[in-house]
C-alpha cells in the first residue's frame, strides 16, 4: 500500500505544482480553447483558456509510476516472517496500460493542436479521431490477449486480459481471443468518447474520472491482498488477476494527478484539460476494466459518462427519425445550463451521481466477495 499512497502523492504533488506553469507556457503561446459559438453563451467568456492540460497529468501519471515502483523495489520482500510476492520491475501490465493512456492521449493531443492552429473548435474529423484511438485500442487487445511476459525475469503464463466477460471476476461466456480485442476497442473508443462528451464544464470530467480512478486502485489493492499468485492459498476466495498491485498502483497514481488537476481546473478554470485529457483518461479508465476483470461493472463505474453518451444519442436519434429534439441541448449538462442553473451547481451534482455510480459498483464487488466467502 506504501507504493501505492507514494504514486497518489508524487502525482499530486506533481500536477499541482506544474499545472499552473504549463497554463503560463501556453498562454504565451497562444495554446487557448476555441469556444463554439453554437454553445451556451456563457462560455464565450472562457475563450483564451489555456488547454492542452492532458499533457500535464499525463506525464505526471507516468513519472508517479515509475516512483510507485522505486519504492516497491525498496521495500523488504518478508516482513514477520511472511513473503510477499509483489513485482519490483516493470510488468507487461503496467506497460500496455501505459502505452494505452498516452497513445490515446496523443490521438487528443493532434486534437487540441488542430484546434489552437486553425483558432476553430473542430479539429480532427470524427473519424480520425475514432480510428487513432482504435489504432491505440488494438494495440492494447492484441498485447492484453496473446502477450504474457515475465514478472522479475520469471516467465508466466498469464495475460492481461482474457477471452471471458468479467463482473467482479471471469464469469464466462468465452467470446474468443479475437472477440476480445474487438470488445476492447468498441468500450476503450466508447469510454474516451464518454469522458470526451462530459469534458464540458469546468471540473467535471476531472471528478468524476477521479472517482473512476479511486474505485480501480481499491479494486486493484484488494484483488492484490486476496490474488491468487500472492502469499495466500489459492483457493475460491482469491483473484487470477496478472497483476493487480500495478493496477492499484497506475490507478492511484492517476487519481493523485486528477485530484492535483482539479485545483486549477475548477470553476472558472485556468486550464482545460483539452482532448488530449479526456481521451487517454477514457481509454485508461477502460483498460483498468479490462485487466482487473470487472468489464460488466465499467458502465456502473463510468455511470456518469454512460448518461452523458446516452443524452447525446437520444438527441441525434430523436431529431434524425422526428426533427424535434428532447434536449434544449446535449450533452446534457449544456440542458441544465440552459434551463438557468450555474455551472457549480451542475458540476456539484453531476459530481453526486458520478459518486454514487461509483458507490454502487464498490457494493457489487465486495457483495460478491462476501458471498463466497460465506
Amino acid at each position: 500500500m506504501r507504493a501505492v499512497i507514494v504514486a497518489a502523492f508524487v502525482a499530486f504533488a506533481l500536477t499541482m505544482a506544474l499545472t499552473p506553469l504549463a497554463a503560463k507556457l501556453f498562454r504565451r503561446l497562444k495554446a487557448g480553447q476555441p469556444i463554439r459559438t453554437d454553445g451556451p453563451q456563457t462560455h464565450l467568456a472562457k475563450a483564451g483558456t489555456p488547454t492542452m492540460g492532458g499533457v500535464v497529468f499525463i506525464f505526471t501519471t507516468v513519472l508517479a509510476y515509475i516512483s510507485g515502483h522505486l519504492v516497491l523495489m525498496a521495500l523488504p520482500e518478508r516482513v514477520n516472517g511472511v513473503t510477499f510476492n509483489r513485482p519490483t520491475g516493470f510488468t507487461a501490465t503496467g506497460i500496455v496500460l501505459i502505452g494505452l493512456f498516452v497513445t490515446c492521449g496523443f490521438v487528443g493531443f493532434i486534437d487540441d493542436w488542430l484546434k489552437i492552429r486553425r483558432k476553430h473548435s473542430g479539429g480532427i474529423s470524427g473519424r480520425a479521431k475514432v480510428l487513432g484511438l482504435t489504432i491505440a485500442a488494438t494495440a492494447f487487445g492484441f498485447l492484453a490477449v496473446y502477450y504474457t511476459g515475465s514478472i522479475d525475469s520469471k516467465e508466466i503464463s498469464e495475460t492481461v486480459a482474457t477471452p471471458y466477460l468479467s463482473f467482479t471476476s471471469d464469469i464466462g461466456p468465452n467470446i474468443t481471443k479475437i472477440g476480445m480485442v474487438l470488445l476492447i476497442v468498441l468500450l476503450v473508443n466508447a469510454t474516451a468518447n464518454g469522458v470526451n462528451l462530459t469534458d464540458g464544464l469546468d471540473g467535471l470530467a476531472t471528478g468524476a474520472s477521479m472517482m473512476a480512478f479511486l474505485a480501480f486502485m481499491i479494486i486493484g489493492f484488494w484483488e492484490y491482498r486476496h490474488w491468487c499468485g500472492g502469499a495466500q492459498p489459492a483457493d475460491n476466495l482469491c483473484y487470477n488477476v496478472r497483476d493487480p498491485l500495478e493496477l492499484a498502483l497506475i490507478a492511484g497514481a492517476a487519481a493523485g494527478a486528477m485530484f492535483g488537476f482539479l485545483w486549477w481546473n475548477t470553476s472558472p478554470a485556468q486550464i482545460f484539460m483539452g482532448d488530449s485529457g479526456s481521451l487517454s483518461l477514457g481509454a485508461l479508465i477502460a483498460g483498468l476494466a479490462f485487466a482487473s476483470k470487472t468489464i460488466l461493472l465499467l458502465p456502473i463505474i463510468g455511470a456518469l459518462f454512460v448518461i452523458t453518451t446516452a443524452s447525446v444519442m437520444i438527441q441525434v436519434t430523436s431529431f434524425k427519425l422526428t426533427g424535434r429534439r428532447v434536449f434544449r441541448m446535449s450533452p446534457i449538462q449544456h440542458h441544465f445550463e440552459l434551463a438557468g442553473w450555474s455551472e457549480v451547481t451542475i458540476v456539484v451534482r453531476f459530481w453526486i451521481i458520478a459518486g454514487i455510480g461509483v458507490a454502487i459498483a464498490l457494493g457489487f464487488f465486495f457483495a460478491d466477495f462476501l458471498r463466497i466467502a460465506g
